[in-house]
């Protein structure tokens, strides 16, 4: 496995080099138009980072939690995976450390546990993915796809718990 990658660029080299293009210039033209999306996508992102702190802060967060809770209960999702599936489409590393600390709380094999496993598998951080992808295509109408994002993430979450129950 340590050599795929120098075998592949190897591979690479020995294509351009055969075909006589010039293999330098086009690593820094690629590099070039790289750096000039990440550049465009800077802002997008820290946007999205700084509403996500916002979000926390401002007890938003909680409220809107102690609101779902009582929804999600009645979907036979368990009310302790409220703020796993609120954060989950907002970040990825949050909600990895609020898993934790539910497998912690709860024991790696409970139900809750499980529910909280497959729950964060099965969904997306979906405004990071929207804010990296549509940062480069410059289109208007995004709620679109966000909402369905949420959707699918919010009905595999449904299923998840109902499958967790039944296995």
């Amino acid at each position: 496995m340590a050599l795929i990658i120098p075998l592949i660029f190897i591979v690479v080299l020995a294509c351009g080099i055969f075909k006589k293009v010039n293999v330098y210039s086009c690593f820094t033209s690629g590099i070039e138009g790289a750096l000039k999306f990440v550049l465009s996508l800077l802002p997008c992102l820290a946007a999205m980072f700084m509403m996500c702190a916002l979000f926390e802060a401002s007890g938003l967060s909680a409220a809107l939690i102690k609101l779902t809770s009582p929804v999600f209960s009645f979907l036979g999702i368990p009310e302790e995976l409220t703020k796993l599936i609120l954060i989950k489409p907002l970040s990825g590393s949050g909600s990895l450390a609020y898993l934790t600390e539910i497998i912690k709380s709860y024991g790696a094999d409970s139900y809750i546990a499980r529910c909280a496993c497959v729950c964060y598998g099965s969904s997306e951080t979906v405004f990071y993915i929207s804010a990296v992808y549509f940062a480069g295509i410059k289109t208007k109408g995004l709620l679109r796809p966000i909402l369905i994002s949420l959707f699918s993430a919010f009905v595999a979450t449904v299923l998840a718990c109902a499958l967790c129950r039944v296995l």
